[in-house]
């Protein structure tokens, strides 16, 4: 009998109801935490991708006219940097290839754009070659960004490089003018 009002304290505890809005806090925060960091970073991947394209359309149109001065990959890749406004560190960052489309097999690169690779010191090769008049050219450019927050690429399914970052990537043609 003298244990009675120690069992009617532990069950007017355990009827309580404060701190109950903690609890659903405490379960539903993070999850939407995830959601809201998950919309931020694809909201800056896809920021990141249209000017990427963007900044390679306008260069494709100088390359073509040939206003392009010096027409060369470095000049290529300084202008689009130029361009794309929000690519961090993007002449270590990014790979410019332009290569000429046969007009007699119509064959494309069997191979994916070619990307840095962050983690070897020796980058790998891409082609750069002008191409001569009315030749159909193919320009694809490649960057590899650093995700905002480490764990929304695992969420969204972003394949990740050994370093860590996504690519982005873009692809234009145009027939080289007269």
């Amino acid at each position: 009998m003298r244990f009675r009002p120690a069992i009617n304290r532990v069950r007017r505890w355990l009827r309580r109801e404060d701190g109950s809005a903690s609890i659903e806090f405490v379960i539903l925060f993070p999850a939407l935490m995830v959601l809201f960091l998950s919309s931020f970073e694809v909201g800056i991947y896809l920021t990141r991708s249209v000017l990427l394209d963007r900044a390679l359309d306008l260069n494709v149109r100088a390359l073509r006219l040939g206003s392009l001065n010096p027409p060369t990959q470095a000049e290529l890749k300084r202008r689009v940097c130029n361009d794309a406004l929000i690519l961090p560190d993007c002449m270590n960052a990014m790979a410019i290839e332009l290569v000429p489309i046969s007009t007699t097999t119509w064959q494309f690169p069997a191979n994916q754009v070619a990307c840095v690779d962050r983690a070897a010191e020796i980058q790998p090769v891409v082609t750069f070659s002008p191409g001569a008049e009315n030749e159909i050219m193919l320009v694809r450019a490649c960057a590899i960004l650093n995700p905002f927050f480490g764990t929304t690429p695992l969420v969204m399914g972003l394949p990740l490089d050994p370093s860590g970052g996504y690519a982005v990537a873009a692809v234009s043609t145009f027939v080289n003018e007269p």
